[in-house]
């Protein structure tokens, strides 16, 4: 089991990035920040700004942003407006999935960005009308050449040291523009800790495990894109990225069973999952408004093999291999989608935008799972549905229009028809059209004061998962989870509330209010193969409840020491819906805290930056068929960086990842054969810890295209 992070540990390394900058000056935190312009429905940052962070990139300058909260989109779903996340660059959005946000925005130079303008989703088309808050990064329209080069190396507690390194390149001539970058990706992590498995019944203790994981993570990429812009309305976008994806495991087993001799006990995993991506957009002027074409090709293969091998007892002395479980699984994923739209920004007095998506979404799946027996010897398991293709045939219409009824008052409103057809072959066979209508209402207020609020209701429908469809064992946690190939995706009503006032300046505070009734939840339900055999699965099991409330602030504190910032953001939140096996409420299955909170602060002062982020969060528990499966952090999960600035093109940091040596546990109650009918119970506490790491990372910029923004559209 590899430790589950915080989102805190996600923002550590956002947080790294975005202090390895390009200095504008070698003392920029000694220098006052310009304040933002404030438009009647926009807040506008110009480069200025951001210098006292000394950004190399266009991420960094968008993990600045006050108040502003990345959010990367989801590349794994279906289709691509459901895909969108909050970013936009020159006004459009990036016409790819597998190429995140965080990845785009990474390989953009800071000495490229003007400025960047961060308001209401509705100025940006049916995918973003709903979010609260989108940021447009706008880049110079001066041509040149501007670059990065990271090189970066990272000592786990062993002393092992996973060197690393990326270069992006920007080249404009006139309003064409080439973007390449390239990186190896590439990470080692070593772990330990412990199992216990204790009866529940009798209270005794059955067996000890002392482990040891060593994983590594390469994914080398390249990627590239091409943009020709004369305008909003004359634009012509291709792009490609290819990444190898490949994630090795091997984990040392010590297991001491009580009243039977210690044996070593082993796990690999060798999972190979490339991904290639093509796509682009071209949009034209078209009867007052803006014509675009979108299309979009993503290729995926998963090789996985996993195999846990059972010995006689101790290596050291002589132990033969006794038993044990292999399993492969080869897939192809592919996703083909088109889109076309167009939009006027004034017809009749409205904003009106109109279109369609056509997708089609395919998965080939095979997955053979054997037992060892003592002879060595490969003994096929049969699974339910381990074999098997799946097809999806989509399209989709939709309509939005939007009104300003005043200055500080407007409302948007949008209507979508969904229609599917899919269809399972192989170890089974499942047919199915789902229709669906998704309305959703905007309204976005600014009364004045420097006060915002935005109120949207909205019908959603999820994603299905093809993997769904399909058996897989899991080795590491000797369990089987069945596919179901006649899984409905759940649909919500989700209501949303967000008022948000500047303070202290620059700073922001916004609290962000939503509730959400579920139908047909998707969760975990027991289905049975022909012998009559029960297996955990992906299942609807009825009507769920969720509510949160989420308070972000981001507060400047340079009246208190110079060039402090500190942010923090903390949700609660409750789901509840009714136990399919028990009857009883009970949360959401799955990454459901309760509660969560992170907190960063970060000083800038003249060539130096330095700063933490700690965070927390409640556990959360997966209430499968035959087992509680809940996951908690030891304490708190810290991390701290110091940069230093030698030179306005070149950054050195320093940073310590688990700061404060926090351990993952994961606790088990298992049932067998399962929750509906409890023969023997057991628990298994698991526990694992990284320990603190270490990391340097320099980079440099080069070229120097001017940062002159673009002429008015």
């Amino acid at each position: 089991m590899r430790m589950t992070k915080l989102h805190a540990s996600a923002a550590l390394l956002a947080l790294i990035s975005s202090t390895a900058a390009n200095a504008q000056s070698t003392t920029p935190g000694d220098q006052p920040a310009p304040a933002p312009a404030q438009g009647t429905r926009t807040t506008s940052y110009d480069a200025a700004f951001f210098a006292q962070y000394a950004p190399r990139t266009a991420l960094d300058i968008a993990r600045r942003v006050p108040g502003f909260n990345l959010d990367l989109g989801n590349t794994d779903t279906r289709g691509f407006a459901g895909a969108a996340g909050n970013v936009v660059i020159n006004g459009a959005r990036p016409s790819s999935k597998a190429e995140t946000l965080e990845t785009t925005l990474a390989r953009i130079p800071a000495r490229s960005v003007v400025r960047v303008e961060i308001g209401p989703g509705d100025l940006y088309g049916a995918e973003y009308s709903g979010k609260s808050q989108v940021l447009n990064v706008i880049l110079s329209a001066e041509g040149g050449f501007d670059g990065n080069v990271t090189v970066a190396a990272r000592r786990i507690y062993t002393g092992h040291v996973t060197p690393t390194g990326s270069a992006s390149a920007m080249i404009k001539r006139g309003a064409s523009t080439i973007n390449l970058s390239g990186g190896t990706d590439h990470s080692f992590n070593w772990e330990e800790g412990s199992d216990t498995l204790t009866n529940l019944v009798t209270g005794a203790q059955l067996e000890h495990r002392r482990k040891f994981n060593s994983y590594r993570e390469f994914n080398p990429y390249v990627s590239g894109s091409w943009a020709l812009e004369h305008a909003q309305d004359r634009a012509v976008r291709l792009n490609a990225r290819w990444a190898a994806g490949r994630f090795d495991l091997e984990q040392r087993n010590r297991v001491t069973p009580v009243g039977d001799p210690q044996r070593d006990d082993s796990l690999f995993q060798d999972y190979d999952n490339p991904v290639f991506e093509i796509g682009g957009d071209v949009t034209r002027p078209l009867a007052g408004g803006a014509i675009k074409l979108v299309g979009l090709a993503t290729r995926r293969k998963r090789n996985n093999f996993d195999t846990y091998i059972q010995r006689s007892g101790l290596l050291d002395d002589g132990a033969v291999v006794v038993g044990g479980f292999e399993q492969t699984q080869k897939a192809k994923r592919g996703e083909t989608i088109g889109r076309l739209s167009w939009t006027r920004q004034d017809l009749a007095g409205f904003s009106f935008e109109t279109g369609g998506e056509a997708v089609l979404n395919t998965l080939d799946s095979a997955v053979d799972f054997f037992l060892l027996d003592d002879q060595g010897e490969r003994v096929r398991i049969d699974l339910p549905v381990d074999h098997a293709t799946v097809k999806e045939k989509r399209a989709e219409a939709f309509v939005n229009v939007g009104r300003s009824l005043s200055p500080a008052l407007r409302v948007d409103a949008g209507l979508t028809y969904e229609f599917s057809k899919l269809s399972v072959r192989g170890d089974t066979t499942a047919d199915r059209t789902l229709k669906f209508l998704k309305p959703k209402a905007t309204i976005d207020w600014k009364p004045g004061g420097g006060w915002h609020t935005q109120f949207s209701v909205g019908r959603t429908v999820a994603q299905l998962d093809f993997f769904d469809f399909i058996s897989v064992a899991e080795l590491s946690s000797d369990r089987v989870n069945a596919g179901n190939a006649n899984l409905l995706p759940q649909r919500a009503w989700e209501f949303r509330f967000t008022v948000d006032r500047p303070i202290l300046g620059e700073g922001l505070v916004k609290l962000d209010l939503g509730h959400d009734r579920i139908s047909l939840l998707q969760d975990r339900i027991l289905i049975f193969d022909e012998a009559g055999q029960g297996f955990d699965a992906p299942g609807n099991i009825g009507t769920g409840k969720r509510s949160f409330a989420r308070l972000n602030v981001d507060a400047p504190l340079g009246s208190l020491w110079s060039g402090l910032r500190v942010k923090a953001n903390a949700t609660i939140q409750r789901t509840r819906v009714e136990d399919p096996i028990s009857g009883e409420m009970r949360n959401f299955s799955g990454y459901y805290p309760d509660w969560e909170w992170n907190a960063e602060a970060r000083r800038d002062s003249g060539a130096f930056s330095y700063g933490f982020v700690i965070a927390n969060r409640d556990r959360f528990t997966f209430f499968r068929t035959n087992e509680f499966d809940t996951n908690y952090n030891g304490g708190p999960y810290g991390t701290a960086f110091i940069e230093y600035r030698p030179n306005p093109r070149t950054a050195i940091t320093l940073d310590v990842d688990n700061a404060l040596n926090t351990s993952g546990h994961r606790l088990r109650r298992l049932f067998i054969p399962n929750r509906a009918d409890t023969d023997l119970s057991f628990r298994e506490l698991r526990e694992r810890n990284r320990h603190p790491d270490f990391g340097l990372t320099i980079k440099r910029s080069f070229g120097g295209a001017s940062a002159v923004a673009p002429p008015a559209q």
